[in-house]
């Protein structure tokens, strides 16, 4: 695990390390930066698994990085006392927002949404932020048709026909997506919202029939699960 934390009271960083490395324990390489620019550098020029970031930072907004890096591969948990800002940092996608004052426990709840799969609870994220040619382009929840794996990537389909790559991967989106989208396949997930009917096909082989027209494969360990859901 690959942590940056970006916090300019030192002692607050300090903790946010030491509480990082015991959970983490061996598997972990911890930097700390205490500004915006300097945490910029960093991620331009290191890989990170976790960005541990202060709203307030010396004057400085840490939104202003925020929306620099929302469509990057990485988890960001917010750690900051700016809690009216908690409903705008996950529309931005952040996995959790963790108030100041903060002890180990809540932080440690934080970590294990990265560990164990668990979906903030909080708020609902708004839109996903796809960077193209230099820019961030941020793309409503509500355009999404389905998401596609590929690889260390995600193609997002649109209800409009168009499609956009995503940085995040399928495994990291399905933490941050509403409880509505459901992983029907590996490589496959879409809002049940959308969905049509099942679909059963010679050879034992299931799809999901979108509103759209659109058939989507049903991997055959969801195939029971999925039956219960859409009626």
């Amino acid at each position: 695990m690959r942590v940056l934390i970006i916090e300019d009271e030192a002692r607050i960083a300090k903790r946010l390390d030491r509480m990082a490395s015991n959970y983490f324990e061996q598997n972990s390489t911890i930097s700390i930066c205490d500004s915006v620019q300097k945490g910029m550098a960093h991620i331009d020029n290191n890989e990170i698994d976790l960005l541990l970031l202060d709203l307030n930072l010396n004057g400085e907004n840490g939104f202003d990085l925020l929306e620099s890096v929302v469509s990057r591969s990485f988890h960001t948990i917010i750690v900051s006392a700016n809690t009216d800002k908690a409903i705008m940092a996950f529309e931005y996608g952040v996995l959790d927002f963790v108030p100041k004052p903060f002890d180990e426990i809540r932080l440690a709840q934080a970590f294990k949404r990265i560990n164990y799969n668990v979906k903030p609870s909080d708020e609902a994220l708004k839109f996903l932020a796809v960077k193209k040619a230099g820019n961030i382009k941020l793309i409503p929840i509500e355009d999404l048709l389905y998401i596609k794996g590929a690889g260390i990537y995600t193609e997002l389909h649109l209800r409009n026909g168009k499609q956009e790559l995503h940085d995040k991967s399928l495994e990291s989106l399905e933490l941050l997506l509403p409880d509505s989208f459901e992983r029907i396949h590996k490589s496959y997930l879409v809002s049940l919202e959308l969905a049509e009917k099942i679909l059963i096909q010679p050879g034992s082989k299931y799809s999901l029939l979108l509103k759209s027209g659109e058939q989507l494969p049903i991997g055959r360990s969801k195939y029971k699960d999925l039956k219960n859901k859409i009626i």
